[in-house]
């Protein structure tokens, strides 16, 4: 275990008995226990909390940014050590997906960290509890959290937990992986732009249209794909294109 001492510096408010009960159970549910539990409260506290609250500095972005080193390494170790047959580049691509964002969300709304959160009033209200990125973000948090408070060995075993059936799905070509957000968010991380989609053409009567849709990236077309429906089309854009730079398997 790790002397948390040396990593924590926020200032702890008091947990009502009720959220306490609640972060209990959702340890519990994992099959985890914290002795620090504002730790695991901690990493519950989205920033849109400590923005609208004055006086209130505290959130759970230190937290995920130490719980997506950890989360990488722990799914690394287990990819090396039980896929040995997988050149590195299989291993990287089953790696960026199960680590993104659409899995990690997917994750977290399983294990009910929707229910935990804490949110800004505005985030509340513009559906923050389902927002896929701040269930990623504080999945991660949880991981940040449980390695200081366990340390690595504990924190291995649950990732695995966790991680292992989507790898597995992966591996079996099982899983249906929103192709436009994986894009998105691996062209963002890597070159601070967004995709851009294009309508080539339309054909068939209203009632039974056929859409053409290619995706510019950078320099780089792909498609046109097809699809009954426009997103359906960007979705099929999408996989070509992730197929291509191979961060999907065939």
């Amino acid at each position: 275990m790790l002397k948390k001492n040396s990593f924590l510096f926020f200032k702890r408010d008091k947990i009502s008995p009720e959220r306490k009960a609640l972060l209990v159970s959702f340890a519990k549910g994992l099959a985890i226990k914290f002795s620090d539990i504002c730790l695991l409260d901690l990493a519950f506290q989205h920033r849109s909390v400590s923005n609208e609250q004055a006086g209130k500095h505290e959130n759970n972005e230190r937290l995920e940014f130490l719980g997506d080193s950890v989360l990488g390494m722990c799914a690394a170790t287990y990819l090396y050590e039980f896929l040995k047959d997988k050149p590195e580049g299989d291993l990287s691509k089953i790696k960026s997906v199960v680590v993104s964002e659409v899995i990690l969300s997917q994750i977290a709304l399983d294990i009910g960290i929707d229910r935990c959160l804490s949110l800004g009033r505005g985030e509340e209200l513009t559906g923050g509890r389902k927002k896929k990125a701040i269930l990623a973000d504080a999945l991660e948090a949880i991981i940040g959290a449980y390695y200081l408070d366990a340390g690595y060995a504990a924190t291995e075993k649950l990732v695995r937990v966790l991680l292992v059936p989507e790898i597995l799905k992966v591996q079996e070509n099982r899983y249906a992986v929103d192709c436009k957000s994986l894009l998105q968010e691996f062209y963002q991380k890597h070159y601070k732009q967004c995709p851009v989609y294009k309508l080539e053409k339309m054909i068939g009567p209203e009632h039974d249209r056929t859409f053409f849709v290619s995706v510019h990236l950078q320099d780089a077309v792909y498609g046109p794909e097809t699809g009954k429906t426009k997103k359906e089309a960007e979705q099929a854009a999408a996989r070509s294109a992730s197929l291509t730079l191979g961060l999907l398997k065939q």
